[in-house]
């Protein structure tokens, strides 16, 4: 049997064990913007994914409507809104740990975090979170589908999809089509974007921080890889912000994104996968962009606002680990956390993380690419 027969089997497997009713980031969409997204891409859809087509065209209008009576309601609210301090961002390569320590900061109920939720449904959550929190929790698997970690509307979430169902170029769209290759890759480099490009998503970005301030009331903890590479334009929009950067071994990371994306093409995509060999492809390039543009920023902003630690020496003592990342962000109130982090990592004892090895070739074309990286944070050997 040929290797795409093959991955396309393992694909339609994945996807029919991932619930037919199970919501996807395109349902957050705007009429408007699925319909760019399919002219754009010619309406390629694999004929399996056609149901889930005409359900988005069923969903998409009512996203309008919502957005409609929410800035009827909330329009004032939000436009005058003002956040309560620069957000802290967490950032870092996929899979590097920018989940967990997302999750663990987010226990200190003085900040608040985008929930997947809100990030689904960013033109109206304010008016329909309750609803769908309360009574939609089915709709939502309990695990994620590329590592088992739990899922749940109510968990903090990565703030690219709310800017991606907002409307904003973003190279999490190629996930819709997969097999026509990335897009927008140069949004994963700040250096290489213009004034121009960068304008349109940092307003729908400011105004998405804006609704969720009327909804929180909280100073803001976000998260997104995508973002890595963004500091020095976010610095520039938020001077007093800090950035907390997450390392890990490129060695685990390569292959454990490759999973990732193979993972979320399958269950959000419209199209089965590409091939092994252009999802490495798509790591190392994506690496590359926005290590590129993180390295150009890094040494311009202050080193009490951005703050870089490893993923190993978090997992070894999560518990010292935030406690001396408070003492650095000159934080309060760690021993109110500490029973929150006991319990997490009471929950977590359990959890078994993928293992994944390269090949010599592999592991060569990683330490092409991420040389500097590697002997930065002390993984050259």
């Amino acid at each position: 049997m040929a290797a795409s027969e093959q991955s396309d089997k393992k694909s339609k497997a994945k996807f029919h064990a991932y619930p037919a009713w199970a919501p996807r980031f395109w349902h957050g969409m705007r009429l408007g913007s699925l319909c760019k997204l399919l002219v754009r891409n010619r309406f390629a859809v694999t004929l399996v994914r056609i149901p889930m087509v005409f359900l988005l065209f069923l969903i998409t209008p009512w996203n309008d409507i919502l957005y409609f009576l929410q800035n009827v309601r909330y329009g004032r609210r939000i436009k005058e809104a003002q956040l309560k301090a620069p957000p802290l961002f967490v950032v870092g390569h996929w899979r590097s740990g920018t989940t967990l320590l997302h999750e663990l900061l987010s226990l200190d109920e003085r900040w608040a975090s985008p929930t997947t939720y809100q990030c689904f449904a960013p033109w109206h959550f304010l008016l329909t979170e309750w609803g769908m929190t309360h009574f939609g929790n089915f709709l939502m698997p309990d695990k994620r589908p590329m590592d088992n970690m739990k899922a749940g509307w109510q968990l903090p979430q990565e703030d690219e999809f709310a800017m991606m169902n907002l409307g904003c170029d973003s190279p999490y769209l190629r996930m819709a089509f997969p097999k026509r290759g990335p897009v927008f890759q140069e949004l994963l480099d700040s250096s290489a974007v213009s004034d121009e490009q960068w304008r349109p998503f940092a307003d729908k970005f400011t105004w998405f921080l804006k609704t969720l301030t009327v909804r929180h009331e909280k100073p803001l903890i976000l998260k997104s890889p995508t973002h890595t590479g963004r500091i020095g334009r976010f610095h520039e929009m938020f001077p007093e912000s800090v950035f907390i950067h997450i390392a890990r071994d490129p060695r685990k990371l390569f292959p454990s994104t490759v999973r990732l994306w193979d993972s979320l093409d399958t269950v959000q995509g419209l199209q089965f996968h590409v091939t092994e060999q252009e999802y490495e492809a798509l790591v190392l390039d994506s690496f590359e962009r926005m290590y590129h543009g993180y390295f150009a920023y890094r040494d311009s902003i202050p080193a009490s606002q951005l703050i870089e630690i490893r993923y190993e020496d978090l997992i070894a003592d999560p518990i010292r680990h935030l406690e001396q990342l408070y003492e650095r962000l000159g934080w309060s109130g760690f021993e109110a956390m500490r029973p929150k982090l006991e319990s997490r990592m009471q929950q977590d004892r359990d959890y078994q993380v993928n293992r994944h090895s390269l090949s010599a070739e592999q592991e060569a074309k990683v330490r092409s690419v991420c040389e500097k990286y590697m002997k930065l944070y002390g993984y050259w050997e």
